[in-house]
């Protein structure tokens, strides 16, 4: 039953029920879906009454208004999501949250314009109603409803949101437990003797492989509720069709088809590995009293590891040695000025890489020096010279301190000669002088500042590479570096992601997800790539004859991703099941490359 006392705009409503409620959410104007809703619910006997969607009815798909006008026309309580929000404001995007740039906010922009032409004074009016929050009382138990989060109504939470995150959300409501909707995947996450439950969405698939949506019922049981997630099937093909009828963008039509989201930006690491993966989400039994209940076990990778072919080989690094000038908290490779596992590479050695390159792999194009500090190694600069003397575009990744300052009549002769084809890529790890110096150690930040001001002046081309962490928004850590650039009379866009290229922390971080072949296939077919695609990583390891082949430049040490001691050898494929395949490249989708 419904307490009409609380009406208001954005105020709770309250709702106490007895018997199952079924909660929904994410219709993303998929009529199709939307009747098959209705129709479940009938089959499972619950009424309208008690019934509640979690926000978000109109968004990508072709029927806006006859999808709102359903949900209306039941009485169905709803809480405001984002979209509702959004257009009810008449706002000139959803509000989803979704990263400035990223594909899921420029496809969003197409569906955005067309709901707004859809959707009538009438139907904002009865968005701009909508509570932000209903307060569910189920079987003697206080649940709060809403969309995002309670801090904010464009929140995603996710099953893998660290649990004093959630724990925080669910204490702002005042409530036992929290149905949310927003981000699109089924869970239920146990917090202590409370709750987090998202029902998923019925309007676009999981992202698991399958056209299913998913709802959930809620069913008081004895001293708890049992929570069931079920699958929605519906005429998905009859939703794409309308949806490429109404010329809205073709990715979210395949998503229908193919169960695959169109990109992955907005997905947590873990949500990402079960991509491709259909779900089979348990029933569980919440009991308010009862001793906290751990989380439940992830699934054991039942489907191979992705092993990944050399497509071509594009870049061809050479590791100069592990010797560096100083010592960086978390260095990926572990260089510090002691560290030689990785000896001086010679310039025989190279020499004899190059030519086998000449020979086999007409496509290369670029040649990458790294280290350690690549310019320790006294032949380092007669190999940048030979490469760009071969005709190769040479990326040198450097701190651009005082070794490489000591070659700077080199690099500006070089630079008269080959023009554009030498790059330099200069680590700074932080635009705050502290922040570089957490990292790069006391004294690295007014050193590494002159180095890159004089190659500036100078008109290389070049890039700042830093490792960005948790403690900052991408949008307030690249506005800190234009703020730098602008100061230092530097001409680099810190928003353009191939001048300032943002690596993932490496440290310090959970077990990443495996990546299974499904996984893989799935990411690739939606234009994901790994470094072991199309480049690999001349090393000389101490103790060892001569130089060999890595599969990339994160694994120099590690014996699984050795391909051998020549590059013919070294065009096996690769297995991604060591932890920076997936924390990096797969799902951090970062690359040592240059930017196209």
């Amino acid at each position: 039953m419904f307490d009409e006392t609380s009406r208001d705009a954005g105020a709770a409503h309250r709702i106490v029920a007895d018997a199952p409620v079924l909660v929904f959410g994410g219709c993303y104007s998929n009529l199709q879906a939307t009747e098959a809703l209705l129709a479940e619910a009938r089959r499972l006997g619950v009424p309208p009454g008690r019934m509640i969607c979690t926000g978000d009815i109109i968004a990508y798909g072709a029927n806006p208004r006859e999808t709102l006008a359903l949900i209306r026309a039941a009485g169905i309580a709803t809480v405001m999501g984002n979209c509702e929000e959004s257009l009810a404001r008449n706002d000139s995007d959803c509000g989803c949250g979704f990263a400035q740039g990223s594909v899921c906010d420029r496809l969003s922009a197409a569906w955005f314009a067309y709901a707004t032409q859809q959707v009538d004074p009438d139907d904002r009016r009865w968005m701009a109603a909508l509570p932000r929050q209903i307060d569910l009382t189920l079987a003697g138990r206080r649940i709060a409803v809403l969309h995002g989060a309670a801090s904010r109504i464009n929140r995603f939470i996710f099953a893998s949101t660290p649990e004093a995150d959630v724990a925080g959300e669910l204490a702002l409501t005042g409530a036992e437990a929290v149905i949310g909707g927003h981000c699109g995947v089924p869970f239920t996450r146990p917090l202590g003797t409370g709750l987090w439950h998202n029902s998923g969405a019925i309007g676009l698939p999981a992202n698991d492989g399958t056209p299913r949506g998913w709802f959930s019922l809620l069913t008081p049981r004895g001293d708890g509720i049992e929570i069931r997630h079920l699958p929605l099937d519906y005429d998905h093909r009859a939703a794409a069709r309308a949806m490429q009828a109404a010329r809205l963008p073709r990715d979210y039509a395949e998503t229908l088809e193919r169960g695959i989201w169109p990109s992955f930006d907005v997905l947590p690491m873990r949500e990402q590995a079960e991509t491709a993966r259909p779900l089979t989400p348990p029933t569980q039994r919440w009991r308010p009293h009862a001793p906290p209940q751990p989380e439940p076990t992830p699934p054991v990778l039942s489907a191979p590891p992705a092993r990944v072919a050399l497509d071509g080989l594009e870049t061809l690094w050479f590791n100069t040695g592990t010797l560096c000038n100083i010592a960086c908290a978390g260095c990926y490779i572990e260089s510090t000025p002691r560290n030689d596992r990785l000896i001086y590479l010679a310039r025989a050695e190279f020499d004899r890489f190059m030519d086998e390159a000449a020979d086999r792999h007409p496509e290369l194009r670029e040649i990458g020096l790294t280290g350690g500090e690549p310019f320790m190694n006294p032949d380092a600069p007669g190999m940048i010279e030979s490469a760009l003397e071969r005709g190769y575009r040479v990326l040198v990744l450097t701190n651009a301190m005082r070794p490489m300052q000591r070659h700077l009549p080199l690099l500006e002769r070089l630079r008269s000669r080959h023009g554009a084809r030498l790059a330099l890529r200069i680590s700074l790890d932080h635009y705050t002088l502290d922040g570089h110096e957490r990292v790069r150690g006391e004294g690295s930040f007014a050193p590494a500042m002159a180095g890159l001001s004089w190659l500036s002046s100078r008109g290389f081309p070049l890039a700042i590479a830093a490792r960005f962490g948790a403690e900052e928004t991408e949008a307030a850590f690249r506005a800190g570096f234009a703020g730098l650039f602008r100061d230092q009379g530097l001409a680099l866009d810190a928003g353009n992601p191939d001048q300032l290229v943002l690596f993932p922390e490496l440290a310090d971080q959970e077990p990443p997800p495996a990546v299974s072949e499904t996984c893989w296939q799935a990411l690739g077919s939606r234009g994901r790539r790994v470094m072991c695609q199309s480049s690999r990583m001349v090393v000389r390891r101490k103790g060892e004859p001569a130089a060999r082949v890595a599969a990339c430049t994160l694994l120099p040490y590690a014996a699984a991703f050795d391909l051998g001691s020549s590059l013919a050898e070294a065009a096996a494929p690769v297995t991604l099941d060591h932890p920076y395949c997936s924390r990096f490249c797969v799902f951090g989708g970062a690359t040592c490359a240059a930017g196209a």
